[in-house]
């Protein structure tokens, strides 16, 4: 694209503002060492997949509390679905401890034996499934996925046969680990797409007749999968079991929550061009879909949308999880208020978060508080699912280029959307994971984008503010999905309630640390609420991360978690 067409886009989505701009990210991906670009395999012949892929992870491939980074590859897709491809690539954080000025990233793909994870990859979930402390990583994929499990000292072992996970013939495109039953064990739930294939692959057209890219309606929509952790390295399928095999759906993002506050994990998923999905867990021993009568399957004017990325998180600071999704240019994303009981408002107009939206398709989203003022932010990635006709005449070799999008939390239940020049380059954005890379106590974001560069936007933090970053785990060295952590904020005389997880946004996989900006400097009470409604106390120093194992802190019977 030219510059002249860059520019009209970005003031197009910003109203043509000649405001100042504030700087609140730095891009610094290729400068330490994230030198992937993903190869979407493009052919020519316009396939369905291509233009969808891919997600990104940041974890903790090694124990040394710093975070890593792994991307999913595409790749030539005219082998067929299940051959061999270029390579998905793991970046190893040689952060010192203490020392963010050290940050930088080497590529460890080969050493950690991850040269085999070479099928069209689509998404990532990270969780421990063997209970060694050690973080494995499942691959959703355009074919056969796949389970890496962690062996330590930096290796990976690919056990998606003898796990039982190794589905193929599907388009799976994002996955959570949950611990459905409260066994103590992680499960896994996979959302599939559509029923495509190359073999099914047809021509479709966009309004002015040139060939483009078909949507969801053109197949046949997928059943989502859920696979038991049997607790010996295998997993069942329960999904028909569970109820899943009798709501099909276009899914593309996947949250964890617990909707009803029961303490058993809900799963809330957004579907493409239908209704979204709410699966209510029945006490691990089956799931009852409830979009509909929470408020949450279609937008408030009754209409299915085209579901993309999603998040769950407490934008209102009211002790309760809202939700957003990201859609289709010509929709606005969706941004649903939880108004107490599990059930929603859809408050995308009144909260200012239908501005840009609608003019960009939105995949990747996190919740992050950019600013450290105490109010969850926003910041969504962006990338056209259609030819775009301005960008073709350009001479672009990628025409579904877009900017990506920041919406400031004001705290009084409204966004604005806000200037940043790091979010004006134009990319195919997708997947998008947030995490503290340089520990230095703010939230940074990387962004994979389809056809292009991967980014990192490392956060400038204000150094007036204090915070507390929290790992909350079991015994084993496990981070506890679904955990509530509640601190002091700065914002209320209430505490600030956050969740442990890693999943949403959009086939990606976020830090499972919890960061939350302090006002004071002296040791600070914090509770956490594990899955099952038990409750410790503990008091820590600001300033810097706590791993808070369960069992060590004080009881609490009487928690006032919400």
């Amino acid at each position: 694209m030219n510059l002249l067409a860059h520019v009209v886009l970005v003031a197009l989505v910003f109203g043509g503002s000649s405001e100042s701009l504030e700087t609140r990210f730095d891009e610094k991906a290729a400068e330490l060492g994230l030198d992937f670009v993903h190869d979407a395999g493009r052919s020519g012949d316009l396939h369905f997949h291509e233009m969808m892929g891919a997600g990104v992870a940041l974890f903790d491939m090694d124990g040394d509390a710093d975070l890593d980074v792994y991307f999913l590859q595409g790749g030539s897709h005219t082998r067929g679905a299940s051959q061999q491809g270029p390579s998905d690539r793991l970046f190893r954080n040689e952060l010192l401890t203490g020392r963010p000025e050290t940050l930088r990233f080497v590529d460890v793909t080969a050493e950690a034996g991850l040269s085999g994870a070479t099928t069209y990859g689509m998404g990532v979930a990270t969780g421990d499934v063997d209970g060694d402390g050690l973080t494995d990583l499942f691959l959703a994929n355009f074919g056969v996925n796949q389970l890496w499990r962690n062996r330590g000292g930096g290796r990976f072992e690919d056990v998606s046969e003898s796990s039982g996970l190794a589905s193929e013939g599907r388009w799976s495109v994002a996955a959570s680990f949950v611990d459905l039953d409260r066994d103590g064990d992680l499960d896994l739930f996979v959302v599939d797409y559509v029923d495509y294939s190359l073999a099914s692959h047809r021509r479709c057209y966009a309004p002015n007749s040139r060939p483009d890219y078909c949507g969801p309606q053109s197949y046949r929509p997928e059943v989502d999968r859920l696979y038991r952790n049997r607790g010996d390295g295998t997993f069942e399928d329960v999904s028909l079991d569970m109820g899943f095999l009798r709501r099909p759906g276009s899914g593309l993002g996947v949250v964890v929550t617990d909707i009803d506050h029961d303490g058993w994990p809900d799963l809330y998923v957004a579907n493409d061009q239908m209704a979204n999905h709410l699966w209510i867990n029945r006490r691990g021993e089956r799931f009852d879909e409830g979009a509909l009568l929470a408020g949450v399957a279609l937008s408030g004017d009754g209409e299915a949308e085209a579901g993309m990325g999603v998040v769950a998180a407490d934008f209102d600071n009211d002790g309760d999880e809202d939700l957003f999704l990201t859609h289709l240019m010509g929709q606005t994303n969706t941004h649903y208020r939880n108004d107490a009981g599990g059930f929603f408002l859809d408050t995308t107009a009144a909260s200012g978060l239908a501005t840009g939206g609608r003019d960009l398709t939105g995949f990747g989203v996190v919740a992050l508080d950019v600013d450290l003022d105490g109010w969850l932010d926003l910041l969504v990635v962006n990338g056209s699912v259609k030819v775009l006709e301005k960008q073709v005449a350009a001479g672009s070799d990628n025409p579904l280029e877009q900017p990506d999008l920041l919406f400031m939390n004001r705290g009084d239940g409204r966004f604005e959307l806000a200037r940043e020049p790091a979010l004006e380059r134009l990319g195919a954005s997708r997947g998008a994971a947030a995490g503290d890379v340089d520990n230095d106590g703010d939230v940074d974001v990387v962004i994979s984008d389809n056809g292009g560069s991967a980014r990192l936007l490392l956060n400038r933090r204000n150094p007036g503010r204090r915070f507390v970053g929290v790992l909350a785990t079991d015994s084993r060295n496990r981070p506890v999905l679904g955990a509530r952590i509640g601190l002091p904020g700065v914002v209320t005389s209430r505490q600030t309630w956050r969740t442990v997880r890693t999943d949403g946004s959009y086939a990606s996989a976020s830090d499972p640390r919890v960061l939350v900006s302090v006002s004071a400097g002296d040791p600070v009470p914090v509770t956490v609420v594990w899955p099952d409604g038990q409750a410790e106390d503990w008091r820590i120093e600001p300033g810097r991360y706590h791993q808070l194992v369960r069992g060590t802190g004080a009881s609490n019977p009487r928690s006032d978690a919400p």
